[in-house]
């Protein structure tokens, strides 16, 4: 088995963070991973995007896929060349919230998550990107919330491990709105 995520969005999202917790989620189930972030010059409001290639076996091929299994849509801005590479059957969440217009592409399974204001209900917007993972993992089964859980902690820097147990929270809000 092997699965592709692109994350998509701008940023100041949490795109990479999202990213990282996914990976090292399935590293500890004990999956083969690769992950490519990439983000535009500007810290806050420009493109930002993450690719991740999940496998039970080594993957071979660098994660710049020209195909994806699934995609987490943050934003409308950016987020054409996700759509490009959205193949029949893809799963795909959208945040509802602040995603405009359609998805326009036959044969995927769009699920609409209204996470940036779920994030807000927590108490910090900046946990939509954790809201959205913790539903992508509900939604698809690839990786169990528990790993999930354990990831935030080895994701955030030092400084910013207040914040774990919100995090923690956000990933939950997610899982149970995908229900």
């Amino acid at each position: 088995m092997e699965r592709e995520l692109v994350l998509s969005g701008i940023g100041g999202q949490g795109i990479q963070l999202a990213a990282q917790v996914v990976a090292r989620a399935a590293i500890a189930e004990g999956r083969e991973v690769q992950l490519f972030g990439s983000y535009g010059g500007m810290m806050r409001g420009g493109n930002t995007e993450a690719t991740i290639v999940i496998g039970d076996e080594p993957v071979e091929a660098p994660p710049t896929v020209g195909s994806t299994w699934s995609a987490i849509l943050m934003h409308h801005d950016y987020v054409e060349p996700t759509l490009a590479r959205l193949r029949p059957g893809s799963i795909v969440l959208r945040n509802s919230t602040v995603y405009e217009g359609e998805v326009a592409v036959d044969g995927i399974d769009l699920h609409d998550i209204p996470a940036t204001d779920l994030a807000v209900d927590l108490g910090n917007i900046m946990t939509a990107s954790m809201v959205m993972t913790g539903a992508y993992a509900r939604l698809t089964g690839l990786v169990a919330l528990a790993s999930l859980d354990a990831a935030v902690a080895e994701s955030l820097p030092p400084y910013r491990t207040k914040h774990v147990e919100l995090n923690v929270t956000a990933l939950r809000a997610g899982w149970e709105a995908a229900c």
